[in-house]
């Protein structure tokens, strides 16, 4: 472990293929030992091959665990995060990863309504085992396009009462939730999946009890627009300029161009890499400054030029 950062570095000690686009990957410490602890919902920050940083989910048991198990979609527009994973880390790679942090824990609950969409099952999944272990009441709903880009299949299916769901991309098939939110319920509701799944729960769980449906989202902000255009960023220390293509960040393309920076989560709702903003006009998209900071400072994991070009200083 870095003692500085709490960073720790681990070894891909197994990797298999979960579905079409999804790997399954271990990681351990390469002398062996144990790792820090964590409840179901829990997720680590990966630094990825490609430097790309990413939070994952942790689908094993965090009792006392030797082993960190995510699962990882390659996605068609991958950055070089989920790329970079499939392509390199192997058997062997070493990966820089923070400690699991936990925004999606399980609260005290009777039942629970557990809903995962996609690769989303992977927290949804340690929670299921927990709560069959404990012998606490649960339902799980899993919906996917179809059998082989479904992670899980097999372990999902062999839970009692578990609900698995394929729509094949017809929207006229997907699963009607209704009946499970009409009448409000003493169960409490986790859900994770893609952003259509989450706004439709959203929607039927309005007129629930504050608090009851619970939701997470690694999404952040949308970093990349289809109406984005190339800018330039210059370096205050040195001068150097900087071409941000109109598909990459700044972040990213100073990662690119060898400029050392630091980050954490890369959707705007951390603060690590919080830069000062020396000159330009600048297109805030994260979630973090204050309005009486967006003159001076600047978040380049996801915002951007409004006009022109900017100078900031690392």
């Amino acid at each position: 472990m870095d003692g500085s950062t709490g960073k720790m570095a681990l070894q891909v000690t197994g990797r298999r293929q979960l579905a079409r686009d999804i790997a399954e990957f271990t990681l351990a410490r390469p002398e062996g030992g144990q790792l820090p602890s964590f409840a179901p919902g829990a997720h680590i920050t990966i630094e990825t091959p490609g430097g790309a940083m990413r939070r994952y989910s942790l689908v094993n048991d965090g009792t006392a665990p030797d082993t960190y198990v995510i699962a990882v979609k390659r996605e068609a527009q991958s950055r070089g995060g989920s790329e970079a994973m499939h392509t390199q880390a192997q058997p062997g790679t070493q990966l820089m990863v923070d400690p699991p942090e936990n925004d999606f824990a399980l609260v005290a609950a009777s039942k629970y309504l557990l809903i995962a969409g996609g690769i989303g099952i992977t927290p949804i999944l340690s929670m299921a085992r927990a709560l069959a272990a404990q012998g606490t009441p649960f339902k799980l709903i899993y919906c996917t396009r179809s059998p082989e880009e479904t992670a899980y299949l097999d372990e999902v299916a062999a839970i009692p009462g578990a609900t698995v769901h394929h729509d094949q991309g017809d929207i006229d098939n997907f699963y009607d939730f209704w009946d499970h939110f009409e009448t409000p319920g003493t169960e409490h509701v986790y859900c994770c999946g893609p952003a259509p799944l989450m706004e439709e729960i959203k929607a039927l769980s309005g007129h629930w009890a504050e608090g009851r449906v619970h939701f997470e989202d690694f999404a952040g902000v949308e970093a990349v627009r289809a109406d984005d255009t190339a800018f330039s960023v210059k370096l205050a220390s040195s001068g150097r300029e900087i071409l941000v293509p109109a598909d990459r960040t700044i972040l990213e393309a100073l990662r690119d161009a060898g400029e050392k920076t630091v980050s954490s989560c890369e959707s705007g709702t951390c603060g690590t890499c919080k830069c000062r903003l020396v000159s330009g006009e600048a297109d805030h998209r994260d979630l973090v400054l204050m309005d009486e900071e967006k003159s001076d400072y600047i978040m380049i994991c996801v915002s951007r030029a409004k006009s022109g070009d900017l100078v900031v200083d690392l």
